[in-house]
């Protein structure tokens, strides 16, 4: 019914991916599977509503509608039995700049906050960026995974963390983590005082019948010390229409995150991303079941093909969302060396490790939101470069 198959072309669209790999990579030459949009058409609910709003040709100010946030409300309890109110709702032009306003009004410059390395960039620059300490509790790559130190992590809440950034699920290890490990998160982090401010931005991609949990959903001291951060953007592939949904149960960290919104005057949001919202979640569904099962597609055949055709390069089959975490450790070469590699042998544009944390080295992130043609193109490119 849907056609993830087809080929669009992006380049001149103003794409990050696409239009900025002179900037990120200094050469142009590239196949861009880096940054964390996909290469699909979105919902067909979606491409209807902008479609209806284009064609009536006035542009105005906008709001988020009531049948908007009931959307999303309906969204959040049927699928991860959150039943949430009006009330505790708030947005955001992105999640990257929630965390920000959340940091600036919850915490003091110099407090502590902490962070799970590997993890999405943004997270290690904005805390640096407005003055607070970085934290970090690295995970433990085990045989039977990623895992979390519970020792190393109880220890760095112990030492005075203010907040903690949680990324559920986990980016880029592609971790959902259980119900029991939020849980422990979350009641140690309420034990020692400690926000939780947790993007699940990707909760919506979980993969081969894991199940995502909401970590506001497994107490009332949790739900009351969290503030949650989703949005349609990976979900639907509408990124650029820069709408989030921030949600809270307590009054004082929502009022809060409002009080600063409102100060910066980025309440109004984008009258596209209201319009998409509504529509993503009220009839997107289905769209959603289909691109999971093309994922888990493109993820099995780039599993087996890097088996048995590249020896040295692993992954663990991520648990949710459509990024692979390629370890190139047996390779023996260099990170540097591998990073040569990919963008002068395979011309390929990848995340690189160390921009995750120092425990990201011999690592690169592989975005395979696209064409199925273009993950056996990116392999083969993969092959030549560290076959030949």
């Amino acid at each position: 019914m849907y056609n993830f198959d087809e080929q669009i072309d992006r380049k001149g669209s103003c794409s990050v991916k696409y239009d900025s790999l002179k900037e990120v990579f200094g050469k142009e030459d590239l196949l861009p599977m880096w940054v964390a949009d996909m290469d699909f058409k979105t919902a067909p609910s979606v491409l209807q509503a902008v479609k209806k709003a284009t064609e009536l040709g006035v542009y105005g100010y906008g709001f988020r509608s009531k049948d908007s946030i009931d959307s999303f409300i309906r969204w959040v309890e049927s699928r991860y039995n959150w039943k949430i109110r009006r009330e505790w709702i708030s947005s955001a032009p992105g999640i990257v700049a929630a965390l920000p306003l959340a940091i600036n009004t919850l915490t003091d410059k110099g407090d502590k906050i902490l962070i799970q390395t590997p993890v999405y960039p943004p997270f290690h620059n904005i805390v640096k960026e407005n003055n607070r300490t970085l934290v970090k509790s690295p995970l433990r790559n085990t045989e039977n995974g990623w895992e979390i130190d519970w020792e190393n992590f109880e220890m760095r809440l112990a030492e005075g963390v203010k907040m903690f950034i949680l990324c559920n699920s986990h980016n880029p290890l592609g971790r959902v983590w259980s119900k029991e490990e939020l849980k422990t998160m979350g009641e140690l982090c309420c034990k020692y005082g400690t926000i939780i401010f947790s993007d699940e931005i990707h909760a919506d991609l979980s993969l081969y019948g894991n199940k995502h949990t909401v970590m506001a959903t497994l107490s009332d001291d949790i739900s009351n010390n969290t503030i949650t951060a989703m949005a349609p953007s990976k979900t639907f592939n509408v990124a650029g229409m820069l709408n989030s949904v921030i949600v809270s149960s307590s009054e004082r960290l929502l009022g809060s995150y409002n009080q600063e919104l409102k100060k910066l005057h980025l309440d109004l949001g984008n009258l596209f991303g209201h319009i998409t919202m509504e529509a993503a979640y009220r009839d997107g569904g289905e769209w959603l079941e289909e691109l999971k099962k093309y994922l888990e597609k493109n993820i099995d055949f780039a599993y087996d093909f890097i088996e048995k055709e590249l020896p040295g390069v692993t992954f663990r089959k991520p648990q949710s969302s459509f990024l692979l975490w390629l370890d190139f450790r047996g390779t023996g070469l260099t990170h540097t060396q591998v990073s040569d590699r990919l963008l002068n042998v395979c011309k390929l544009g990848l995340n690189d490790g160390l921009a995750f944390g120092k425990d990201g080295e011999g690592f690169f992130r592989m975005n395979i939101g696209t064409t199925l043609a273009n993950v056996k193109e990116g392999l083969r490119r993969l092959k030549m470069g560290f076959t030949s």
